[in-house]
């Protein structure tokens, strides 16, 4: 089974996969793969964004690295605000309020900008709408990360994995914020 973790930068997800990884058993026949550092480990970057300070991934290359990790271990999961747009049995899209998301995202140090960019990519559903159209709406499960601490989102993660939650997708709106 392929396992992704996706949402809006800011939203929790790698901060609940390393919770699900340190207190649970639940990932132990997985090949946990925190996307974001496997591609600048194995430099899967095509260019940089100076606009935005960051990496383009080679999205091709990365299809391949994910590929040639689920030929090595039958089950894998991987998170990122990437991983919708890769081949995954289920995907998990992480949604967090974006008056929040901003909260979060200053506090760890990204420019208001890029803060603002993001919060207005979750009020519009960017990142759900794209996982639901490349997986279709019966394997996204969407979770409301908002006021969630970091073992709930596990929990929800966990729930996903075991087949104990059903899909949904739609159910969270941010509309009010724009």
């Amino acid at each position: 089974m392929r396992v992704a973790v996706t949402g809006t930068p800011g939203t929790g997800k790698s901060t609940a996969v390393e919770r699900l990884e340190s207190e649970s058993d639940a990932l132990d026949e997985f090949d946990v793969i925190h996307l974001n550092d496997a591609i600048h480990e194995e430099d899967l970057i095509v260019e940089h964004d100076d606009d935005r300070d960051s990496a383009v991934a080679d999205l091709d290359a990365v299809a391949e690295y994910l590929d040639d990790r689920a030929d090595e271990r039958d089950d894998v999961l991987f998170e990122s605000h990437l991983a919708h747009r890769f081949d995954a049995d289920r995907v998990v899209v992480f949604r967090c309020h974006p008056e929040e998301l901003t909260r979060r995202l200053t506090e760890r140090g990204e420019p208001e900008e890029k803060a603002a960019e993001n919060a207005e990519s979750e009020a519009l559903d960017l990142i759900l709408s794209e996982a639901v159209r490349e997986h279709g709406e019966e394997n996204v499960y969407e979770v409301d990360a908002t006021d969630l601490d970091p073992s709930e989102t596990a929990a929800a993660i966990e729930a996903v994995v075991a087949g104990e939650r059903e899909p949904q997708a739609g159910t969270v709106s941010f509309m009010d914020y724009l």
